[in-house]
């Protein structure tokens, strides 16, 4: 359902130690043809969803929570083998049995068990469509001369519950294949600098997907509301939630 043109606009702070229960989060709620999606905002790229039953976690780091107060995943998805979204420990913690690990070639290395998604891929995973997206830079390079994430490499990934479309971009900027991804509803685009996007970055890249509800995230000490004022306006709903 298209939201309105209203910005949302919530701010938060991330405790400075890692809290201990789910109900310490904020949680957002998307209704879908298949019922509600439950978003949990964990911190920094770490997310958990909750939809039929299943609990799925992404980028899950122990520096954010203490995993074992949080309920067992189902699936866990890792975007790539950053220390920042690949935690072995914390996938350990939330991992149950008949637990299903995807991620990209280079983390997989290091969990055993996973299931490999190269750019491109699509796969049902425990009755969840999941589409593999290139994940890279196109601008901002180390001192070397090296992107901070090479193309082909990690992951973000667009997840299907019932009628709704959900993309967790991971570390990229606003590459032609983000830009050209079909019926996008909600969509996690990072703005932390300078390893991804910038507003603008961020800016242009919902509105290429016409996204209607956009959580930045994985943003550090970017200004969100820069995001806020250059979608203001439009019909894209703008949530800034507790995501540094």
């Amino acid at each position: 359902m298209r939201a309105t043109s209203a910005l949302s606009i919530l701010t938060g702070i991330l405790l400075a130690s890692p809290v201990l229960a789910e109900d310490a989060f904020t949680t957002d709620v998307i209704q879908t043809s298949e019922g509600a999606l439950q978003i949990t905002f964990i911190g920094h790229a770490t997310l958990m969803f909750t939809s039929g039953g299943k609990v799925i976690c992404i980028d899950p780091w122990s520096k954010l929570a203490d995993y074992s107060k949080l309920p067992k995943a189902d699936l866990i998805l890792i975007t790539h083998e950053h220390h920042d979204h690949l935690d072995t420990g914390a996938v350990q913690a939330v991992t149950k049995d008949g637990t299903q690990v995807v991620a990209n070639a280079a983390a997989a290395e290091k969990v055993a068990g996973s299931m490999i998604m190269k750019n491109g891929d699509v796969k049902t995973v425990l009755g969840v469509k999941i589409e593999a997206v290139p994940a890279y830079n196109l601008v901002h390079r180390r001192d070397n001369g090296q992107p901070y994430h090479l193309k082909g490499g990690g992951n973000g990934y667009v997840l299907t519950f019932g009628d709704q479309r959900v993309y967790v971009a991971g570390d990229t900027e606003n590459t032609p294949e983000m830009k050209s991804l079909p019926d996008i509803d909600c969509a996690f685009l990072p703005m932390n600098l300078p390893h991804t996007m910038t507003p603008e970055m961020v800016a242009d890249a919902a509105r290429a997907l016409k996204v209607k509800t956009l959580y930045p995230y994985h943003f550090g000490d970017t200004d969100t509301s820069a995001l806020a004022d250059l979608l203001r306006g439009t019909d894209i709903d703008v949530r800034i939630r507790p995501l540094k």
